[in-house]
Parts: C-alpha cells; sequence; structure tokens
C-alpha cells in the first residue's frame, strides 16, 4: 500500500475533524540508564509544544542577519517536462554519535499531561511523516530506537519492527511487544486511543506539535531534543539545519519575478485539493523563490477543493504534487482530467513536479536536501 504521510492532515482540513486526547496525570519513573546524568532539580520543564520560528532559514541566517528576498527571475527556465524531484542522499548523518544526556527529563505535552521521561534506552517515535524518528535519528539516538511507523523510510530504519501494519493506524500489542522506554508520537498518527491505552500502561508517551513548516523546524527539533535529555545536540541540530536550508537556497535563482506554483493535493477523482496558506507546502514554494497561487488567489484555510474556475483564473507556471497522488489519477495525462487543469500552461507545456510522500512535507533535519531537490527539479 502507498504512504500517504500528509493524508491524516489533509483530511482534518477538510472536515475541520479534532482528534482529542485525555489528560494524563505524572508518569511514573520507568528507571534510568547507566549512561546518563542527573539533570538539576531546579531544571525547567521541557514545552512539547512551542512557538514556530517565523521566517527559520528563509529571512534571516543563523546569526540572525537578514537574507536577500529570494524570488525566480522573470528568465528564469522552467522544467520543460514531468519531473520527479529526488533528494539523492537520503541517508542520516548525526550530529554525535552519543550525546550526553540529562534524565530524568519532565515534559508538558501538548495534550496537557506532564511526563517525566527517566529512561530512553527504548525509544518508539511515530507520526504521519517519520518527522520524529528523523530528528531521534540525527540527535544521534538512533541506536536506541526499538521500532518505527510506515512512513520512516530512510535507510538506517529500514530493519526496525513495524508498528503500523496498517498503513498508519498504530498496533498496541505491537508496540507493547517492544517494550518501549518513552513514546514520541502526535495527533497526526493515531487512533489516540492507542497512545493512551500505552501511557495507561506505565510507557510515557509525549504528544508533539502536529504541524509542519519551514517555521517549525527548530521548535520541534528542540522539543524532541529535550525530552531526550539532549539539548545540546538539539541546538548543534538546528544550526547544521538553518546552515543547510539557507546553502540550498542559492540554487533558486533571484530577481524581479517567481513563478506561480499551485500545490495540489490528490487522491483519485475522491480528493483533489489545492493548497494555501499553511499546506507547508507553501514554505517550500517559497523558499525556492517561487509564489504559492493558493496564498495568492486568496484561500483561508491550507487545504480548499479544486474548482475549474480558481485553477482557470491562477494559472499556475508549475504543478506540485506528491507522487502517490500523482499515480493516483494517472500520471501527468490524468491531470487534464482534474477540473480546470486541462486549461492551464502547466498542464499543457508539461512543468509537473512531483516527489516522495514521505518526503516532501517531513519538514525535518533533511529539509535542506528537499529544497535543493525541489529547486533542481523547478528550474532547468
Amino acid at each position: 500500500m502507498t504512504r500517504l504521510p500528509a493524508r491524516l492532515a489533509l483530511v482534518a482540513a477538510l472536515t475541520a475533524l479534532t482528534l482529542s486526547a485525555c489528560a494524563g496525570g505524572p508518569m511514573e519513573p520507568r528507571g534510568t540508564t547507566t549512561t546518563t546524568q542527573t539533570a538539576p532539580a531546579a531544571a525547567e520543564t521541557v514545552q512539547a509544544c512551542g512557538d514556530p520560528v517565523e521566517g527559520f532559514a528563509v529571512t534571516h541566517d543563523h546569526d540572525g542577519e537578514p537574507l536577500p528576498e529570494r524570488t525566480a527571475s522573470g528568465d528564469a527556465s522552467l522544467l520543460t517536462e514531468p519531473t520527479t524531484a529526488v533528494v539523492t542522499d537520503d541517508t542520516i548523518d548525526p550530529v554525535a554519535t552519543a550525546p550526553a544526556q540529562q534524565l530524568p527529563v519532565t515534559v508538558k505535552s501538548c495534550d496537557g499531561a506532564v511526563v517525566e521521561v527517566a529512561d530512553t534506552s527504548r525509544i518508539l517515535a511515530v507520526d504521519l511523516y517519520g518527522t520524529l524518528a528523523e530528528i531521534v535519528f540525527s540527535l544521534g539516538l538512533g541506536d536506541d530506537v526499538v521500532g518505527r511507523d510506515t512512513s520512516t523510510g530512510f535507510p538506517e530504519a529500514a530493519d526496525l519492527p513495524v508498528v503500523t501494519p496498517g498503513a498508519h493506524d498504530l498496533n498496541a500489542e505491537a508496540i507493547l511487544a517492544l517494550n518501549p522506554s518513552v513514546v514520541l508520537t502526535d495527533k497526526t498518527i493515531g487512533p489516540t486511543e492507542v497512545q493512551l491505552q500505552l501511557r495507561d500502561a506505565g510507557i510515557p508517551v509525549i504528544f508533539f506539535d502536529d504541524t509542519r513548516s519551514m517555521d517549525t523546524i527548530p521548535t520541534q527539533i528542540r522539543a524532541v531534543a529535550g525530552a531526550l535529555g539532549v539539548p545540546d545536540a538539539g541546538e548543534e541540530l538546528v544550526a547544521r539545519t538553518q546552515q543547510e536550508i539557507t546553502a540550498a537556497l542559492d540554487d533558486a535563482p533571484t530577481g524581479a519575478q517567481s513563478p506561480a506554483v499551485a500545490f495540489l493535493y490528490l487522491r483519485g477523482g475522491m480528493v483533489q485539493l489545492l493548497g494555501g496558506p499553511g499546506s507547508g507546502a507553501d514554505s517550500l514554494i517559497r523558499a525556492i523563490g517561487a509564489r504559492d497561487v493558493g496564498t495568492e488567489a486568496g484561500l483561508e484555510r491550507p487545504f480548499t477543493q479544486i474548482s475549474a474556475e480558481t485553477m482557470i483564473s491562477v494559472q499556475p507556471d508549475v504543478l506540485l504534487l506528491m507522487s502517490a497522488g500523482l499515480e493516483s489519477v494517472g500520471g501527468p495525462a490524468g491531470l487534464s482530467l482534474v477540473p480546470g487543469l486541462a486549461q492551464t500552461e502547466a498542464v499543457a507545456d508539461g512543468r509537473v513536479v512531483d516527489m516522495d510522500d514521505t518526503v516532501l512535507l517531513s519538514f525535518g533535519p533533511r529539509t535542506g536536501r528537499v529544497v535543493t531537490a525541489l529547486a533542481e527539479a523547478v528550474y532547468e
């Protein structure tokens, strides 16, 4: 079955479904590892949810200095045929091999529960995008991870047992069999009853922010690093990620104008959505010096049902899709059956870019590579 890493977030945008989680009480410690150091008693509580860093790695560098505005010039050469954007190196490069830890850590989960993490020897990080596991591995704690979700597709995690055998549904029995000492998750994956069942079984379960965008990357990294007792490694990873994204921006031409890119979320004829502000893809589009047509069209939600009138009026220069979505309509040729797309120059000229579902909207430490791959696909 094709993995759909952004499926739940998009369905939520359509239906305004709110996944609720009951707030639990403080978790009982499950023991400490022999390689940890005890944090001072006055240590602050780690917040699993924090404010995004506006313009992260796009408007300012790591020292806070403004970056020049990134827009593609009017004569920039765009792709001339359907292209798949590919991250050439999908491996994980940890910032440390054995980062020094300070445990136990008190964490305020995004569902309101206060959780104590005293043992990180058996970590399970699961979400719809594979982001949390990517962060854990990048922090240098990959050897302590005991399982994975289907969206965690990088090579270092390939041999781990899968705890989401039904696409993206968590299996409580499979998780309990792994005896995790801590579970990192969010509300993009579930059902939520499973995470709460694990918490009731005495396992520290932490819900993190389920928003994905360029601006949430540093907050997410710091929250995960803090919860695992490696805040210094977290800061190092944030700095490296920002530097890689800033370097990747050099692949986008600069000038007075920029191409209009429409992000489409398609699942056959049943789900046909145009991305807008807050889709996540809008921040990637801006990062490569392009314009998000959904935002320019005045959409007020991250995803809106595609209409022929909107697509004809916005006339995108390029279409951006997830690979599974493009496949679901029969490839580039099938786009002409989506309302209004046949009347766009993007379809007529074959300016269509797709990218693997597990990569495009993951917004983790490898985002610099994603920006590079996207820029290389859009601009020839």
